[in-house]
């Protein structure tokens, strides 16, 4: 398993685009690998024929983990294991267990049941045992009992001996849930049983439960966050708890530049608002290069150069590509680099090292029809910039009013890098350039 960039420590195989047996030429695609922000193809170093995969899709394991062999037909696989993904509790006989007082029995799951007790193990129980599962114990007439009535026999409780789930326990279970009064289509019922879902847990429509119920339960299903979203939900609380964030609003009248783009528009001009949008921040971090910092909570370090991260919201979450050395660009090479890096986020094509390292974000909703927003600072930065949509609204110029395209931007700072007359400077800046229409000439020229 690849390491894709300093912060990954385990990833996921998202499909295999070889099979066992299959031929593999130097530079042939292996299988791809779902990293916290992209998929990624894995290509072959070596020519070979896939003797053996280790790692099935849809498994996390850690990087630099086996998860397949490359060899010869026939060749023999030398003794290799992925890392596990369980921590397995090692055996550990009946008579050994720890003395308690409830529940019993006490045992790990891989002590062995009567054989006429089918055994599961159930969750850990959060006491001092909660190294040993305890077991799910019913007998083969109840547990044929309730697959037929498709209920979770799980949430019945056992009366025969050291709790164990008899067919007693099930009917009177069925009878105080009112079982034998639900209408069940038998499509529904079996469409259920497939699926796992506890009849008892649906509720119908009309009196009557039928496929539109069953969809409507599995459409509710808790499910799996993809692996980007995760790294995002993990990475963006974290900031939120170290970061004390602060916000500043102002409003940039974009008039005057709307029509000069649509003026270089029209010439066959390439650039775009998020063009100027970003130059002006460019230039106002070489301004205040306090917001162009980081910390750790005890010390500040200084970025030389600018590495400009451009949100780009994906179907399957949000990625930030990073424009590298963005300060040394001109216009034109910022206006194809953010192209580039765009195109890459949308075709799942960004490499590690294109969506790392940046110095401030911007996250740009100015197509969404949105007046004003904050955005969460990303990890090691000390702001992020929010733009809005940009409005014909009426405001008071010279004592008359008058209307213009307004646009809100909303800088979120780290208050332990950024204090607030800071802010309001750097803010106060970008707007100051944005409405400074011979800049523009002079950059476009």
């Amino acid at each position: 398993m690849p390491k894709f960039g300093q912060m990954t420590e385990e990833s996921a195989i998202v499909e295999w685009l070889k099979k066992e047996g299959d031929k593999v030429d130097k530079g042939d695609i292996l299988f791809t690998v779902e990293t916290d922000k992209s998929v990624m193809e894995v290509e072959s170093f070596e020519a070979g024929t896939l003797i053996k995969i280790v790692v099935p899709p849809k498994v996390n394991v850690p990087v630099q983990s086996t998860v397949g062999f490359l060899g010869n037909p026939g060749e023999p696989i030398p003794p290799a294991e992925p890392a596990p993904t369980v921590k397995k509790t090692a055996p550990v006989a009946a008579a050994a267990a720890p003395t308690v007082s409830t529940p019993k029995p006490i045992a790990t799951s891989t002590v062995a049941a009567p054989a006429t007790t089918p055994v599961a193990a159930i969750p850990q129980l959060p006491s001092a045992i909660s190294n040993l599962p305890t077991l799910f114990r019913i007998s083969p007439r109840a547990a044929a009992l309730a697959k037929d009535c498709v209920i979770d026999a799980t949430r019945i409780v056992g009366t025969g001996p050291e709790g164990r789930i008899v067919e007693k326990d099930v009917r009177n279970y069925l009878q105080q849930h009112g079982y034998d009064k639900l209408k069940i289509s038998p499509a529904a019922k079996q469409r259920a049983a497939q699926e796992k879902l506890d009849i008892l847990s649906i509720t119908g429509t009309g009196g009557r439960i039928g496929m539109a119920d069953i969809d409507r339960a599995l459409a509710e299903r808790p499910r799996t966050m993809s692996k980007m979203r995760q790294i995002i939900a993990q990475r963006l609380t974290q900031s939120v708890v170290t970061a004390p964030h602060f916000f500043v609003t102002v409003e940039v009248d974009m008039s005057d530049l709307v029509k000069f783009r649509a003026e270089l528009k029209a010439k066959g001009a390439p650039f775009t608002v998020t063009d100027f949008i970003s130059e002006a921040v460019v230039l106002t971090l070489k301004e205040f290069p306090d917001v162009n910092s980081s910390t750790d909570g005890k010390t500040i370090r200084w970025n030389s150069k600018v590495h400009l991260g451009i949100a780009v919201s994906l179907e399957q979450g949000l990625v930030v590509p990073v424009i590298r050395n963005a300060d040394d660009l001109t216009l034109g090479e910022l206006n194809q680099r953010t192209k580039e890096l765009a195109e890459k986020a949308r075709t799942g094509k960004l490499a590690p090292d294109e969506m790392t390292g940046s110095t401030f974000t911007i996250s740009n909703m100015g197509m969404l029809d949105v007046e004003n927003f904050t955005a969460i600072i990303n990890t090691g930065e000390a702001a992020i910039l929010a733009v809005s949509s940009t409005m014909k609204k009426a405001v008071v110029r010279d004592d008359k009013i008058v209307v213009r395209s307004i646009m809100k931007i909303t800088l979120s700072s780290d208050h332990r890098i950024v204090d607030g007359a800071m802010a309001a400077k750097f803010a106060n800046a970008i707007k100051q350039k944005l409405e400074d229409l011979e800049l523009w000439k002079r950059l476009t020229a």
